[in-house]
């Protein structure tokens, strides 16, 4: 399944390491460090032209590079997104 994240942004969901909701976890010094150094490293995609409120790490299948996509959409309603694709996936 897949996981419509804005701005024509689409990921597959196996490719999901995480979903963190922007707000709680940058008050993380730890976090903030981990997402400087991946925008240094040019892993930092953004999904969204507004403030985003959340960010997805993934797995790139091409490459053993992690991305991080910045959204505009909650981690709440990103993850229950997925959950409801899992469900219509598992009536079939």
């Amino acid at each position: 399944m897949y996981l419509y994240l804005g701005k024509n942004t689409v990921i597959r969901d196996s490719d999901i390491i995480g979903i963190f909701d922007l707000d709680i976890t940058s008050q993380s010094y730890r976090t903030r460090q981990y997402l400087s150094r991946a925008e240094q490293a040019g892993q930092v995609e953004s999904a969204t032209d507004d403030l985003p409120k959340s960010f997805v790490v993934c797995q790139s299948r091409d490459s053993d590079r992690q991305r991080v996509i910045l959204a505009q959409p909650a981690s709440a309603t990103l993850q229950r997104r997925l959950r409801t694709d899992s469900r219509k996936k598992e009536a079939l």
